[in-house]
């Protein structure tokens, strides 16, 4: 069987983030992701706020450009204002045509 080295992109955020980060990940050029509802604890310490709702947890299987591309994006338009968490893996996928 062969795998294809790929990048997996995970992004944790606040849930105000979801349609907008959605739109950003599919117009940066991921093929498609992962959404899941996030819970948990770090520097700034855990989320209480009721209001502004639990976090999210994206996945994304990407190339090395589009995982660069998603990265800068996130330090540029989402870190300085917004409690983001985002880190890469490397992976290795079967039908890896089907991320790039």
């Amino acid at each position: 069987m062969k795998l294809h080295p790929l990048k997996l992109v995970t992004i944790v955020v606040e849930a105000v983030l979801d349609t907008r980060l959605r739109q950003d990940l599919l117009r940066l050029g991921a093929k498609g992701f992962t959404c899941t509802k996030a819970d948990g604890e770090g520097s700034r310490g855990m989320r209480t706020d009721d209001l502004a709702g639990k976090n999210l947890r994206f996945e994304t299987v990407v190339s090395d450009a589009v995982a660069e591309r998603i990265l800068t994006h996130l330090a540029e338009q989402y870190f300085p204002n917004y409690a983001v968490v985002a880190y890469v893996q490397d992976v290795s996928v079967v039908r890896g045509d089907k991320y790039v």
